[in-house]
């Protein structure tokens, strides 16, 4: 049988990583302006870890954990979201006692069983954000505003960011009551999985994508109806930090998200064109008590995380085009000393910086010329035994036709000049 890789996942190839690169290059060099620094994590946990901080409630939990024994009889999860990974490098790591607040961001793989679809796949990338320490509402202003600037500078215009308040633990509650109460009224109409979450957690009836139920939502108690002065005041907080920055939004009461540790503001960013109904590119929050939750001091919390694959979808065309790079230079190898010689000038061009490819199968100077064209290589350099025995290589412009004679002790330098090779 035919070897294939396993559903809902895929390799990342030649032609496509250009774009995932390019990507991750902005969201580095950017969030580094704002303060947040690399984190690398493990990909698999202790399966408690996203008992504990996802909920026992959400589907991930229930449905789509990757979840195995191992050899020490340990339960261990394919980590299916990072913020919890980052929680616990948090206290493990003691970095409450070493700054006040603590601003990190991630890339890599999550692992989900779901049904594979248009940007969604059970393997799939994420990058996240998390900014740890602070319960002021210029954070959640701040980072939202870091992601963005993050998606201007990716190109993508028809987006739109939502924002709502989910409350605190002094206010949540009363609300939690008032909206099952009014739930009660149509349990009948309701799809069956609002229906199971009915008791457990009645805040998810909000985001329920089935047609019916979405009716059903919008009549409804609103979360801003119940908040108490200080949810109140904070989040008129964040919207006043937005305004001030020109950070355009729309308050959406339907947001509540599928991860049970989100509090107070919350959000989403959300396609208006490219992805069909599952448009959300991005989502997050605030997250206060997650840190306490696991033995660690409180911490105020607030981050996000973006799929990488339905990111990719929507970048336009005119950002994309000049991603994959093209040789600076061919070497054209005529006879077998050329050949012989072959290895140390690209090997010497390659030193200073220069993209450079070389004929390793032999052949004419036509069908060289022609991979050099195929590659679409800058210049090709020539080099045959007249060349060799003068020590003056040809160096010749493929887009022009104009050529020069270039002196082999000086072939670095002289490359270098013509080429002047931009970043």
């Amino acid at each position: 049988m035919k070897i294939k890789s396993i559903k809902g996942v895929k390799d990342i190839l030649p032609g496509e990583i250009e774009k995932w690169q390019w990507v991750e290059s902005v969201a580095q060099r950017l969030f580094s302006l704002y303060g947040f620094k690399e984190i690398r994590l493990p990909i698999f946990e202790y399966t408690d870890l996203f008992k504990r901080s996802i909920g026992d409630t959400t589907d991930i939990v229930e449905k789509e954990m990757y979840t195995f024994k191992d050899k020490g009889d340990n339960d261990i999860t394919l980590r299916p979201e990072g913020t919890a990974s980052v929680v616990r490098s948090y206290i493990e790591h003691n970095m409450h006692g070493q700054n006040p607040l603590t601003k990190l961001y991630y890339f890599g793989p999550m692992f989900r069983y779901e049904r594979p679809q248009a940007g969604r796949l059970r393997q799939f990338y994420q990058i996240g954000v998390e900014a740890m320490g602070s319960s002021s509402p210029a954070i959640d202003a701040e980072v939202m505003t870091l992601l963005i600037e993050f998606f201007k500078e990716l190109g993508l215009q028809e987006l739109e960011l939502q924002i709502n308040s989910l409350g605190c633990k002094e206010c949540r509650p009363q609300y939690r009551e008032t909206l099952k109460l009014a739930i009660a009224n149509h349990l009948k109409e309701l799809c069956i999985n609002c229906t199971q979450r009915y008791e457990r957690n009645p805040l998810r009836v909000l985001d329920c994508k089935v047609e019916r139920d979405v009716e059903i939502a919008k009549g409804l108690p609103k979360f801003k109806d119940h908040l108490c002065s200080q949810c109140q005041q904070d989040f008129a907080e964040v919207q006043k930090h937005l305004d001030a920055v020109n950070t355009s939004y729309r308050v959406n009461d339907r947001i509540v998200r599928g991860l049970d540790y989100y509090n107070k503001t919350t959000f989403e960013v959300i396609a208006k064109t490219g992805l069909g109904s599952q448009n959300a590119v991005c989502g997050g929050g605030r997250y206060d008590s997650l840190v306490e939750d696991f033995e660690g001091p409180p911490t105020p919390c607030f981050g996000f995380a973006l799929g990488m694959e339905r990111l990719i979808s929507i970048l336009p065309e005119e950002k994309l085009n000049h991603l994959e790079k093209s040789p600076d230079l061919y070497l054209v190898c005529l006879g077998e000393e050329a050949h012989n010689l072959a290895f140390q000038i690209t090997h010497q061009l390659r030193t200073v910086g220069l993209y450079v490819e070389r004929e390793i199968d032999g052949g004419s100077m036509k069908s060289q010329m022609r991979k050099a064209n195929k590659l679409a290589a800058r210049f090709a350099l020539i080099v045959g035994d007249n060349e060799i025995l003068n020590r003056r290589y040809v160096l010749k412009n493929m887009d022009g036709g104009d050529q020069w004679e270039i002196p082999a002790d000086q072939l670095a330098e002289e490359v270098l000049s013509r080429l002047k090779p931009t970043d």
